[in-house]
């Protein structure tokens, strides 16, 4: 993705928040915007990673970038996801 479309992107901070909230959240963000729109989603639920992956699996959303950010002094480790909007949602 180039730089300059970098900052199109929404971003929602879900850090703070334990499995399931932060794919609840995420479905419920995708659900308002139109398909082909890119979501950046901010987590650090050490199962977010493995939520992401089938969240997007399932629901046909893809997801194009993820990031594992390190644990750095007092801040615990966390995950950004780049999730494109599917053209349609699965039954």
């Amino acid at each position: 993705m180039p730089a300059s479309d970098i900052s199109d992107i929404a971003i929602f901070d879900f850090k703070g928040l334990k499995c399931p909230l932060p794919v609840l959240k995420a479905r419920r963000a995708l659900k308002s915007v139109t398909p082909g729109t890119i979501i950046r989603f901010l987590a650090d639920d050490p199962a977010a990673p493995l939520d992401f992956a089938h969240f997007c699996e399932s629901e046909g959303h893809i997801l194009i970038a993820q990031d594992d950010h390190p644990a750095e002094g007092h801040m615990p480790a966390s995950f950004s996801f780049d999730v494109q909007k599917a053209d349609s949602q699965k039954a």
